[in-house]
């Protein structure tokens, strides 16, 4: 018997959501400063890991700032690096 697609999809309607934006553009911040601890636990998942740009909308530049701060931040003990 074969696998016919155009059936699964028939029942499962397509949903668009909203364009995420960079918070940090926004914000229209400068640099991103790895003592603010509350600013990079929200880019951080419940196990201490740093969530991609696709769950958190920043853009590139700001991730990749992101992820040195929060590096920075683990290094001199502001972050944890795993989950208690």
């Amino acid at each position: 018997m074969a696998y016919d697609k155009s059936e699964k999809g028939d029942n499962r309607q397509r949903r668009k959501g909203r364009k995420k934006v960079c918070s940090f553009c926004v914000e229209k911040s400068e640099a991103i400063d790895y003592k603010d601890a509350q600013k990079l636990r929200r880019f951080t998942s419940d196990r201490a890991k740093i969530l991609p740009r696709r769950v958190t909308g920043t853009c590139a530049y700001h991730q990749r700032e992101l992820t040195t701060a929060i590096k920075r931040a683990r290094h001199i003990a502001i972050l944890p690096y795993t989950a208690d």
